[in-house]
Formats: structure tokens, C-alpha cells, sequence
């Protein structure tokens, strides 16, 4: 299993990653979903500045449940990236090379992760305890009131995720029903 080391200080490393592969994500995340990533557009064409440096980051589509007293933050599962698929290639241009969340991207945005020499990680729906423990600490950065959907910053150890789409553009959800269906002949 390969390691990942968030923010990326090799771009190389990225296109080392195949789709398929298990890979354990530690660092920086930002967390962020629908409603940030329109605002983030928005400032973004209204030529603001952006006060996140997404250089060489990654972005964790998710929305947490409220902590209990005591935990770092509640059961954090994957939400489906495809929401966030028309405002990924500009997240992508702000310097973004990791995406995680669950599911199938468009062909516009795997076409972007290559152009940007970037990956999408897929990780586990239905597994939000198991994330929630690999959360070391968070903060909210942006868009406090959005609540659970404010942009975020985690610190992570160990997420467990798999290469959905890497730099060249393979994408698991394509290779892998074809893999299957020529088994099942």
C-alpha cells in the first residue's frame, strides 16, 4: 500500500499513483462541498482573492456530523463528488492535485485531472466511524455559516483510499466492470 503525503511536495509522486492502487492519506486536507465550492467559484471570477492557498493540496468532499463532547469531529464519511464536478476544473487551476470522495466523475473532469496532473481518490461511503478516526484535529477556515458544509481544514492519519482516477485519466469505474464482465463470459 503506498503512502501519500498531503500538501504534495513532488508532483512526480502524483503521476506515480495508477488507478486501483490503495493508497493511506496523511496531512492537510480541506474539506469542502457544494454550497463552498460555488462561493469559491464566485470569488474566484469576481477576481477576489482567495485567503486558502490550495497549492499542491487536497480536497475532501465531505460534511461531518456534529462531534459528541470530546471527539475531534463527528462520523465524516465521503459524499458523491460528481456535485462538485462543475466547479472542479477551477479548483483544480487554484492548484489543487488530490481529490477525494466517492463515485463517478465526469469525463470533464477526468479530462482536467490530466491536464492538471492531478488524482482522484476514491474512499469508502458507509465508513464514516472508520474516517472519523483517522481525523487528528479541524478547523473551520471559511463560510462559517454553512455549517457542516463550511470549508475546512483536517489534519488526517491514514485515510484509507483507492486511485480512482489518476493522472492519465484511467478511471476505476470504467476499467473495473469491464475487467468483471470479461470474467463472467
Amino acid at each position: 500500500m503506498k503512502r501519500l503525503y498531503i500538501p504534495v511536495t513532488n508532483e512526480e509522486e502524483i503521476k506515480s499513483f495508477k488507478v486501483g492502487q490503495e493508497v493511506l492519506v496523511s496531512g492537510r486536507l480541506f474539506v469542502a462541498r457544494d454550497a463552498a465550492h460555488k462561493r469559491l467559484i464566485d470569488m474566484f471570477k469576481r477576481g477576489e482573492d482567495i485567503p486558502i492557498d490550495f497549492k499542491n493540496s487536497a480536497i475532501y468532499y465531505m460534511g461531518p456530523c456534529p462531534e459528541k463532547p470530546g471527539e475531534v469531529i463527528g462520523p465524516c464519511g465521503p459524499t458523491t463528488a460528481g456535485r462538485m464536478d462543475i466547479f472542479t476544473p477551477i479548483i483544480l487551476k487554484l492548484g489543487v492535485k488530490v481529490l477525494i470522495g466517492k463515485g463517478k466523475r465526469s469525463p470533464q473532469v477526468k479530462e482536467a485531472i490530466k491536464s492538471y496532473g492531478a488524482i482522484y481518490l476514491a474512499t469508502f461511503g458507509g465508513a464514516a466511524i472508520l474516517i472519523q478516526s483517522c481525523v487528528k484535529s479541524q478547523k473551520i477556515l471559511m463560510f462559517e455559516d454553512l455549517g457542516a458544509e463550511a470549508i475546512r481544514e483536517i489534519e488526517v492519519e491514514d485515510l484509507p483510499c483507492v486511485v480512482a482516477v489518476d493522472s492519465q485519466g484511467e478511471d476505476i469505474y470504467e476499467i473495473g466492470p469491464r475487467k468483471y464482465a470479461r470474467n463472467l463470459k
